[in-house]
């Protein structure tokens, strides 16, 4: 009788602990993050740490150089340069996922953007933004578990990620729709 009661004890502490833990992965699994938490390294090799935008909106844009929607940089560019002292900031990520329309090596890509687009706002190191290969700053862009918004999918060149002051995803806008589109500057400004 002793022995099936320590038996009944021990399956009793066991199942305890493991729904205790369960509780505690659930929960972290959960929790909102912040695009704070990761550093990258831009186009020149030097490291960005997003962490040096809190307080500031932020645009998050995957580009490419050969792409029907390439000429987006210009008004992106236009609008970094209107809204930055503002405390707004784009953040480019060269991507080569979609019809190989970002071949460039990283000083190709600064060359090109300098050249034909006059970018200023920040480009980072070509990354994979889908896939098995995708980006950790990605995986937290797309994945709800991650961003606590909603889980998205990179479909073109282009795709725009909004994040707000507390550096929390809050919209994700389509490739086609332009930087200067209303609900776009209406949250700019908002």
């Amino acid at each position: 009788m002793k022995k099936l009661l320590f038996i009944a004890c021990g399956i009793f502490l066991f199942i305890s602990n493991q729904s205790q833990g369960q509780n505690k992965k659930s929960k972290a699994t959960m929790e909102k993050q912040t695009i704070y938490q990761f550093k990258v390294e831009d186009l020149s090799g030097k490291t960005f740490d997003f962490a040096s935008l809190k307080g500031k909106k932020i645009m998050i844009v995957n580009t490419a150089s050969k792409c029907g929607l390439t000429p987006q940089y210009k008004e992106l560019e236009a609008l970094y340069k209107q809204y930055a002292a503002k405390g707004f900031v784009i953040v480019g990520f060269p991507a080569n996922n979609f019809a190989s329309q970002e071949p460039g090596t990283n000083a190709e890509i600064a060359t090109f953007c300098q050249l034909n687009y006059g970018v200023t706002f920040p480009m980072m190191d070509k990354v994979s933004v889908k896939g098995d290969d995708i980006s950790e700053v990605y995986k937290f862009l797309t994945q709800k578990s991650k961003n606590g918004l909603q889980d998205s999918e990179v479909s073109w060149n282009f795709q725009k990620y909004l994040l707000n002051e507390k550096g929390e995803l809050v919209k994700v806008i389509a490739p086609k729709t332009l930087p200067t589109d209303p609900e776009v500057l209406n949250w700019i400004k908002s």
